[in-house]
């Protein structure tokens, strides 16, 4: 929305429409404590671009969602089970040591993936232009995501294999 709005429409307008989205959602969503506290983020982002009219707080919403999402894999790490454990417990709730090892470690990788993410878009939203934020945010870190996942998933049927888990 910001790439087909920008230069077309004020960004106060652009973010009108986002808080517009999130009201209209916000009460039939039942979400956790963390989750509440990243859409406070992505409101406040939303209400600084409709007060300053500025594209700054828009473009450093991904920002946001990787600090939020590094926030929860961290956290996971410091107070068991880790995320990616959670998940795994989902399809099989016994889990051997070894498995618990390893999903410790994904969740460590992608806690990495985050931290670099954010990075980068922080970076595009502060000195990049439009376009090449909009690249960034919008489809080369998605990319990015799916090979990660995609990775982790064959490494993980190799370990499988390997462990006889």
């Amino acid at each position: 929305m910001i790439w087909f709005g920008h230069g077309q429409v004020e960004p106060r307008w652009l973010a009108g429409l986002l808080l517009l989205a999130i009201a209209t959602r916000l009460p039939f969503l039942k979400i956790s404590k963390v989750a509440r506290w990243s859409v406070a983020g992505a409101i406040a982002l939303a209400a600084i671009a409709v007060w300053a009219n500025v594209l700054l707080p828009l473009k450093l919403y991904p920002v946001l969602v990787s600090c939020v999402m590094l926030a929860a894999f961290g956290y996971s790490l410091m107070a068991p089970p880790s995320m990616i454990e959670r998940l795994a417990r989902l399809r099989d709730p016994h889990l051997p040591a070894v498995a618990i090892a390893y999903t410790r470690r994904v969740t460590q990788i992608w806690c990495v993936f985050f931290v670099i993410n954010g990075s980068i878009a922080l970076g595009t939203a502060l000195w990049a232009t439009e376009a090449i934020w909009s690249l960034y945010t919008g489809v080369i870190a998605y990319v990015l995501m799916g090979i990660l996942f995609v990775g982790e998933f064959l490494f993980r049927i190799r370990f499988k294999r390997l462990h006889h888990v």
